[in-house]
């Protein structure tokens, strides 16, 4: 399942946020960075916010 970790600068004073999904995007729109899926926008963030994003699927379970 596709896991996008967004991390705002310190001085801007927000949460991290974990958007999560089965059919979750990342699409660079321009100077937008935008987070959909299937029911549209779920999050859009402009280049100048300093925010970074981080892809943080878990990886596959193996078997012994």
């Amino acid at each position: 399942m596709p896991r996008y970790l967004v991390v705002h600068t310190q001085g801007q004073k927000r949460d991290d946020i974990l958007i999560e999904g089965d059919d979750v995007t990342l699409e660079i729109r321009g100077s937008w960075a935008v987070l959909a899926d299937s029911d549209g926008i779920a999050l859009a963030i402009p280049s100048g916010q300093g925010a970074s994003i981080q892809r943080v699927d878990e990886g596959p379970e193996t078997a012994d």
